[in-house]
């Protein structure tokens, strides 16, 4: 269980594939602080630390990770958002994120509004996952606020330290994000889908 505040960047810097996985190297300053079996959060989606060495960990994504997120877009050198598992106990400063990517989302549009940004995401509205004004969603890992919600579409608002200290900085028209929507809200068109 995540809560979608990004704890750091991590760099990749290695990726080797094996069968239909794919073990991703990621260089981070919270290594030293990770063990073998732990979870933690990959632009929202959750994986085990397979290896640790010096300041670089491993973790394993298999084929319906890949297929579902944009860890198989991963090149070297690109920046990860990372955050490891919520303590019990802990302040709850997101939302409930469990790290489950439900699709990917395509970005649409960056506006610069005086000492923010506005990015806005369409995405296969077809998957039945929704959006609602000023519900929770998550995108790359990051715990936000929607903004402008559409049947197929949605913006986000980022302030300079979200911007600063998530990968965000790196979006630009068609880049491919991952996007959790939110638990509650992912349980209440279900139940409203069984009840017709």
């Amino acid at each position: 269980m995540f809560t979608g505040i990004i704890e750091t960047i991590g760099t990749v810097s290695a990726l080797e594939t094996e069968k239909d996985n794919l073990h991703i190297s990621i260089k981070s300053d919270i290594t030293k602080e990770l063990k073998i079996d732990q979870s933690v959060a990959h632009n929202g989606v959750c994986l085990t630390v397979v290896d640790i060495k010096d300041d670089i960990y491993t973790v394993t994504a298999i084929k319906e990770t890949l297929i579902k997120t944009n860890l198989n877009t991963l090149k070297t050198k690109d920046k990860v958002n990372l955050e490891r598992a919520m303590k019990l106990g802990d302040r709850l400063d997101g939302h409930i994120v469990q790290g489950h990517v439900d699709q990917t989302a395509v970005c649409e549009n960056v506006t610069e509004e005086n000492g923010s940004w506005i990015f806005t995401f369409s995405y296969d509205h077809n998957l039945n996952n929704i959006t609602i004004e000023k519900g929770s969603i998550t995108v790359n890992g990051t715990s936000l606020t929607v903004v402008n919600s559409k049947k197929d579409r949605f913006s986000v608002a980022i302030i300079p330290y979200t911007y600063e200290h998530t990968n965000f900085n790196t979006f630009k028209k068609g880049t491919v994000v991952n996007l959790e929507f939110d638990v509650l809200g992912k349980y209440v068109a279900r139940l409203f889908e069984l009840k017709q």
